[in-house]
């Protein structure tokens, strides 16, 4: 076991006429759902201010081992008939990832972040002296480097078979911000620094926690 919490890193578009199943999903079953699993600690929800795709949450839990453990794989494999419909229906350019959280700098979550998403593994010392410029700022509440697990003997889930296989990262650097303006900066920022990385910015919809159920 690793002592370095695991995040699932989710992006992804929502089929055009679809949106309002896709909130009542959301809202009304699945996020609810995912923190009743054993070792989930919180889940965060957002929306694209500029960059693609539209959506972007992530989950984190105790350990990566979380995302591979009997009650999770369960949950994935007898997903239930709304979850059967939101999969292979509504989701689309579905990119999900099990990551390894390296490092977190800050002690805040903002209502804004900037995602910079890598496909090939990401040099993380470099994203790591980026991440110390940036939280030293007071507009950045906080901030971390996401690293991949290696998918390789990693179950295909009923719910992935339901979306027709899913896209991966290698890494991500995600920013927490408080205020949009200087969110679209460290956007651009990031965009100069990494110019193969995937930039989007975001807006946070909301966020769960096993307390809050």
């Amino acid at each position: 076991m690793t002592a370095e919490p695991g995040i699932l890193a989710i992006f992804n578009d929502c089929r055009a006429g679809r949106e309002a199943e896709f909130e009542a999903w959301f809202q009304g079953e699945h996020l609810v759902e995912r923190l009743s699993v054993p070792g989930f600690v919180f889940g965060r929800r957002h929306r694209a201010l500029s960059g693609s795709p539209g959506y972007f949450n992530f989950y984190m839990v105790e350990n990566p081992e979380v995302l591979t453990s009997k009650p999770y794989l369960e949950r994935l494999d007898h997903p239930t008939p709304l979850t059967r419909t939101i999969m292979s229906e509504v989701f689309v350019n579905m990119n999900r990832t099990v990551c390894r959280r390296t490092i977190r700098r800050g002690s805040f979550r903002g209502v804004f972040a900037v995602a910079a998403r890598f496909d090939r593994k990401p040099d993380e010392a470099a994203l790591s002296a980026v991440l110390e410029g940036l939280t030293a700022q007071t507009s950045v509440a906080g901030g971390e480097i996401w690293i991949a697990l290696d998918a390789a003997g990693m179950p295909v889930s009923m719910e992935e078979k339901l979306r027709g296989g899913d896209k991966k990262i290698a890494g991500a650097l995600m920013i927490d911000m408080l205020y949009q303006k200087d969110a679209e900066a460290v956007g651009a920022q990031l965009a100069k620094e990494f110019p193969g990385a995937d930039i989007g910015v975001f807006g946070v919809l909301c966020q769960i926690g096993r307390g809050d159920l």
